[in-house]
């Protein structure tokens, strides 16, 4: 809709602390928000956590904890990125809430009228890890590639499944009439061709003899839903989805003013974002997502993030030494969108000190400390919808972006020892109301262009302009 604009992240497992590649998910997701209010839109802005499933149940059991209990506990570990990060959510949904349980029994129900649900019995390989059945050909070695060291575990019974293999024909059609359906191009081509190789019918349900926490199955107390089918509706259910959820107290049906949205996932999550839950929605007669952007992978050092190899950075481990806008310019700014993408303690620290300390925290200070005794108002003023900035932004190319950026930073870096305001200032008065009116302005213009990025650090080169006071941006870090 016209001035409607709705992001969602996925929805992390609460089997594991918040780890950088969901901060990097987020932190864009967030930059895609600011954006769109920067030019006018009406946001809705969706985050939250999944809480059903095996992995959540068996590591509650490992811990002898409540099961509920664990995902409170773990669920505020994800709140607080919001003022960690200097997020701008305004949706924090959990998976456990009430209203969410409804709108997927209530979805489930639809699907079922519509002939797209049935029993059988089956027997698969299963990796607890991705929560998904595997087939041999995804496997190496036999073992799941994204979860080498775990055993795959053999699942034999009798579940519900979900007509997939239905939906081929319309998956393709959906692709074929939105090239840019999925971004970047390479993880579209990788669903365009699973899609083209046949789909196979997914269980959507799990005995809650064996495992019971998930959500009841409509009719059938004897099973709950498996977790990736009650997780997706998530997107809808936020919204206050089916229209019986208006009757909530005070909520408006934001479904009918927002719906469909725009998401973004990692590139472990394409299959589910952009195949399964566009059939699903199929399914139900609803309008399919607008957009999915889908992120590579971060590692350390040339290795997965792992626990036993004790490599994880967390979120608030690099806010504690980058602080928040550091962080967020860190984890934009590394790769080109959708690369997989490698750090190190090392490497951050040396990108900080390079581009932040260095570079625009240097900027800013002799710009300021030269302009401190000139009489200037910001001319030619630029906004954030720079149509440069504005095209990337809208491919999630913010890598690019900050490029942009940080050209006019180096540019104008140079642009000071090259033309040296200091003795102009003495010897060429005219020529020194140039150089100053050229820096002022890319020093406004820069603030502007980062606002979404790192807001703290806009306003604060804003304030300083405005004082004509210097402000230490980014100290140094040895």
């Amino acid at each position: 809709m016209e001035n409607k604009f709705y992001i969602t992240t996925t929805l992390p497992y609460v089997n594991a602390d918040p780890h950088i590649g969901f901060a990097k998910e987020i932190i864009e997701a967030d930059v895609l928000a600011r954006f769109h209010r920067a030019l006018g839109d009406e946001v809705f802005f969706n985050t939250g956590t999944d809480e059903h499933g095996l992995k959540i149940y068996r590591k509650a059991q490992e811990l002898g904890v409540d099961v509920q209990k664990y995902c409170d506990e773990k669920a505020e570990t994800y709140k607080k990125l919001k003022d960690v990060l200097n997020l701008t959510f305004n949706n924090f949904i959990r998976t456990t809430d009430k209203r969410h349980i409804e709108a997927a029994q209530e979805f489930w129900r639809l699907c079922d009228k519509n002939g797209d649900i049935y029993k059988k019995k089956y027997k698969v390989k299963y990796c607890v890890g991705c929560e998904l059945e595997k087939t041999d050909s995804e496997l190496v070695d036999g073992k799941c590639p994204l979860h080498p060291n775990a055993e795959l575990e053999i699942i034999e019974e009798e579940n519900y499944f979900f007509r997939f293999s239905k939906y081929q024909d319309k998956l393709l059609e959906l692709y074929e009439n939105n090239q840019d359906f999925v971004l970047p191009k390479k993880r579209f081509n990788e669903v365009k061709s699973f899609v083209e190789r046949g789909l196979e019918d997914f269980s959507i349900s799990r005995l809650a003899s064996k495992m019971s926490w998930g959500v009841p199955v409509p009719g059938d107390s004897d099973q709950v839903m498996y977790v990736w089918f009650d997780a997706l509706v998530n997107y809808i259910s936020a919204l206050g989805w089916p229209a019986s959820a208006k009757a909530l107290a005070g909520e408006a049906n934001n479904f009918e003013k927002f719906w469909p949205c725009y998401q973004v996932c990692g590139k472990d999550n394409t299959r589910q974002q952009a195949a399964m839950w566009q059939a699903m929605l199929f399914s139900a007669g609803l309008l399919n997502a607008r957009q999915v952007f889908v992120n590579g992978f971060i590692t350390v050092n040339g290795q997965k993030m792992s626990k036993s190899l004790g490599n994880v950075i967390s979120p608030y481990e690099m806010v504690e030494k980058f602080g928040a806008d550091g962080t967020r310019y860190l984890l934009l700014a590394g790769s080109g969108f959708g690369e997989d993408f490698d750090i190190t303690w090392e490497k951050l620290t040396e990108k900080y000190n390079a581009d932040l300390a260095n570079g625009l925290g240097n900027l800013t200070s002799r710009v300021i400390k030269l302009a401190q005794n000139f009489q200037f108002s910001i001319l030619n003023f630029q906004s954030i919808s720079n149509d440069s900035i504005f095209q990337l932004i809208k491919k999630l190319e913010f890598g690019q972006a900050l490029d942009y950026v940080w050209n006019i930073i180096k540019e104008d870096n140079k642009y000071i020892g090259d033309n040296k305001p200091w003795e102009l200032q003495k010897n060429d008065p005219e020529k020194f109301e140039e150089v100053m009116k050229k820096l002022l302005e890319d020093l406004n213009l820069i603030s502007e262009l980062l606002a979404p990025f790192m807001p703290e650090t806009s306003a604060k080169i804003k304030k300083a302009l405005e004082a004509k006071e210097p402000v230490m941006l980014f100290p140094r870090i040895k």
